[in-house]
């Protein structure tokens, strides 16, 4: 009887090896996923992370590498395809370096605030341009992760109205040819910078500014080293929650509509934050000594709208999509 006994525990344990040689590694045990992002720990994008964490603590560990300590700015999206990460906060820019149409969703006045924003993403256009993404880079969008619209930050103190004004200057702009164009078109000289050396190239004068949603000012500080704030207004910021293809199809239809709803939840209270955060920021600065002041919108929209056109990105644009983006409510 005990050989019997033996016998069979020996087979199911051989049986339940077998079992877990077949299944993929990451579901043999609660999975650990790793999500690297640009942003610090001081970013309200750092407590949405930490938010949709929680909502997903049953059925995964999320461990946070941010402020650029696993990935350099821009590498996290061929990380994920890579498989050497899971999760990632990625730059429309980085995607439109690999599918040229997605260059229209990264120029300059594209949508108009942060509803829009959202609207565009849940509507068929933006299942239209996210599924781009997941058939030709195999990552699957989660959501549009909005911190804020960009703004100008100058050190010196010449008084800027139309992007005649910005002539030579040397205007900080992440790496990568979306966002030079984007500089480009505001009519300054775009000087490519990672984020995290941006605060010493406005202090040594490597740079005269940079562009940045005032929540982005605050938590890196860049306020210290800047004399104003000119509000242009230009680009409704944000960035893409993605995770890995691999990890999205590996889990059931079940897991996977749970994950999409903790992510909206953290993406709408991340979203909120930043509002009321950039509300409250203008007249903060203004306090602080700053010139803090909207220029000639109409000229910048205007000029950068044409610089736009011109350009080699728009021949890749799908046709008739940005009349429609212009026409959502």
């Amino acid at each position: 009887m005990k050989f019997l006994v033996n016998r069979r525990s020996a087979l199911a344990t051989g049986a339940s090896l077998a079992a877990a040689a077949v299944m993929p590694a990451w579901a043999q045990a609660q999975p650990t996923l790793r999500f690297a992002a640009v942003f610090s720990d001081k970013d309200i994008r750092a407590d949405m992370m930490k938010l949709f964490a929680k909502e997903v603590e049953a059925d995964f560990k999320v461990d946070m590498f941010l402020n650029s300590t696993m990935f350099k700015q821009g590498t996290e999206l061929v990380a994920l395809q890579r498989d050497n990460l899971e999760m990632g906060n990625v730059g429309p820019q980085d995607i439109s370096k690999q599918i040229p149409a997605w260059s229209l969703l990264t120029s300059a006045y594209l949508f108009r605030d942060a509803n829009h924003l959202t609207a565009f993403f849940n509507s068929d256009l933006g299942a239209q341009m996210k599924k781009m993404v997941e058939d030709q880079l195999k990552v699957k969008i989660l959501g549009p992760t909005f911190f804020g619209t960009r703004q100008v930050g100058l050190k010196t103190k010449k008084k800027i109205n139309v992007p005649a004004d910005l002539a030579g200057i040397k205007l900080r702009m992440p790496p990568g040819d979306s966002w030079q164009l984007l500089g480009r078109s505001l009519g300054a000289n775009p000087t490519p910078m990672a984020y995290a050396e941006t605060y010493t190239g406005l202090q040594t004068g490597a740079i005269d500014g940079q562009d940045n949603p005032l929540p982005n000012v605050q938590n890196m500080k860049f306020n210290e080293v800047m004399s104003q704030i000119v509000l242009t207004s230009h680009l409704v910021g944000y960035d893409l929650l993605v995770v890995s293809m691999k990890v999205w199809q590996g889990m059931s239809p079940a897991k996977q509509q749970a994950f999409q709803a903790a992510a909206n939840k953290a993406i709408a209270w991340s979203t909120a934050e930043h509002l009321k955060r950039e509300a409250e920021l203008a007249e903060g600065f203004r306090r602080q000594g700053l010139d803090v002041y909207a220029p000639n919108i109409g000229a910048f929209r205007d000029h950068a709208q044409k610089i736009y056109l011109a350009s080699d990105e728009a021949k890749q644009w799908p046709a008739g999509m940005l009349d429609k983006i212009n026409a959502m409510k």
